[in-house]
């Protein structure tokens, strides 16, 4: 039960997990103005807390009501809360008893103040965290003299909107507060079908950097509400304790020891079962075992000689699955096969057989460098444009010889921007077909029409004519602006007859922008 900081992360993350939660014990009136009983409370309480690895305040709730209540409304016992309150007022001194108590049975110590004549006492008395009420949660000028102490806040929500729970966050952070919320309906006791605990999502993704909890007033014996307010990544919980005697009963939504034993067992089992949710978990071996015995695999659909390049079309996949065996899962246009060993029809493909390459990282890593040439260069691109990676030699050799191509619009005419990346190379071609003319609009290029070498520059504008063989270098990188005819998908005939037999020298992304 040791104090933490309420200090709100800039990480999100560390907003919607709860390793260290902060369960508020309220008090309230119930100590029925009298310390004995206040301080057998607290001790009983602390027998069960105890018994749980978690963070916990005891709070009370400070009003002056010499000036709280109006003058004229003063001894109105006909007037419930008016009654309640004079019938269980505290001095200072018992208050100051009753914060003693509270700190050696290893609670922090925690206040509700409802007027500001009690924010002197709440620091005198040197309180670990001040709570707003749902009551008090606009009300200005109290706010305006809490901020000004050093105490982190707490404050509930009930019956607040949006744009009010929106003015009090931006209140706290501009004044660098360290704060959470609370969603809090204000019946007592609160049904169970006007408990609305999808607020607490609602309030984790509009305040995304705020921690966010969960002040309780159902009925003591429902155990289930807790539970679902952990799933839904609430981090702190307020709920009104008391222990009944034949002098002091329970109200409605206080619960006893034993019911709040019982309530904060409930909510360990939920922080088992809800488990980590802020990163991915590990691998678990069991699951992988039986997720792989599931699935189809890669088998031979006709002779496979060992040096070839496997295609899709090479194999199909069928269930069962060898031990070890690839699967189908093990395929994308981020991957490919080579046979290292001769492989017959219907044949499984393992390891043993056959060699998997995965280019994903290095496609990832194409993409962000053409992204941030493009950011250099100043070039707009348009958005959802499509993006075609040429590695003519293997992707491997990429960075060498190699073009990435951006496809704005294809019709009868046809607009693309060549990104060429500094110190690369792209082989020479020809089109039978296709006209194309080039605008270099960033860098400087080494175009070889025909043999021929023709340096040019930003601005400069060269027509390639069907059948003329074209290459091109760049040392500091470009951006060409291509306009041509309509781009027809085999018209495209390399002079290297090693890159015309690469039938996967292409990469095609649709959502490389994202």
């Amino acid at each position: 039960m040791k104090s933490q900081s309420l200090k709100n992360s800039s990480k999100k993350s560390d907003m919607t997990k709860i390793p260290n939660p902060l369960f508020v014990l309220e008090l309230a009136n119930n100590h029925m103005g009298d310390t004995n009983h206040g301080i057998h409370v607290i001790q009983e309480f602390s027998k069960i807390c105890r018994k749980f690895p978690y963070q916990f305040a005891f709070k009370l709730q400070y009003r002056n009501l010499e000036s709280f209540v109006h003058p004229s409304m003063k001894g109105r016992m006909d007037l419930k809360y008016i009654k309640r309150f004079e019938e269980t007022r505290l001095s200072r001194v018992d208050f100051d008893i009753l914060v003693r108590a509270i700190r050696e049975n290893g609670f922090m110590a925690m206040c509700t103040p409802f007027d500001e004549a009690s924010i002197p006492v709440i620091e005198e008395q040197k309180l670990d965290i001040i709570k707003v009420a749902s009551c008090s949660f606009t009300d200005w000028p109290l706010l305006e003299c809490i901020v000004k102490t050093d105490k982190p806040i707490i404050a509930s929500t009930a019956g607040a909107t949006l744009e009010e729970i929106d003015r009090v966050i931006s209140f706290f952070t501009n004044r660098d507060k360290d704060f959470a919320i609370m969603h809090c309906v204000g019946e007592y006791p609160t049904p169970d079908e006007k408990m609305h605990l999808s607020q607490i999502d609602l309030l984790i993704k509009r305040y995304p950097n705020v921690r966010i909890g969960f002040s309780t007033h159902e009925n003591p014996e429902n155990f289930a509400l807790i539970q679902l307010a952990v799933a839904k990544g609430a981090c702190v919980f307020e709920k009104h304790v008391g222990v009944p005697t034949s002098n002091y009963p329970l109200n409605a939504y206080s619960c006893s020891p034993n019911q709040y034993f019982t309530w904060l067992e409930a909510f360990s089992y939920a922080m088992k079962v809800c488990g980590e949710g802020s990163q991915r978990l590990p691998l678990n071996e069991n699951e992988q075992a039986s997720l792989q015995s599931l699935r189809r695999g890669a088998f031979a659909r006709n002779e496979i000689e060992a040096g070839q390049n496997i295609s899709i079309e090479d194999l199909f996949f069928a269930f069962p699955p060898e031990e070890g065996q690839f699967t189908a899962n093990d395929f994308s246009k981020y991957t490919s096969l080579t046979c290292t060993k001769k492989i017959s029809v219907n044949q499984a493909l393992h390891p043993d057989n056959c060699e998997l390459n995965n280019s994903r990282s290095q496609i990832l890593q194409i993409v962000q460098s053409v992204k941030d040439f493009l950011k250099k260069s100043n070039v707009v691109i348009p958005g959802r444009a499509d993006l075609e990676i040429s590695h003519h030699y293997g992707i491997e050799r990429f960075v060498e010889i190699g073009l990435t191509l951006i496809t704005v619009i294809n019709r009868e005419y046809c607009k693309k921007l060549l990104v060429t990346l500094p110190g690369q190379f792209h082989p020479e071609q020809y089109h039978e077909k296709k006209e194309e003319t080039f605008h270099v609009l960033y860098g400087e290029v080494d175009l070889i029409l025909n043999g021929e070498s023709k340096k040019c520059g930003p601005g400069d504008v060269v027509t390639i004519e069907p059948g003329t063989k074209h290459a091109f270098r760049s040392e500091s990188g470009c951006v060409i602006e291509e306009i041509s005819s309509t781009h027809y998908t085999n018209d495209s005939f390399y002079t290297d007859p090693m890159i015309m037999k690469n039938t996967k020298r292409k990469t095609l992304l649709n959502h490389w922008m994202e």
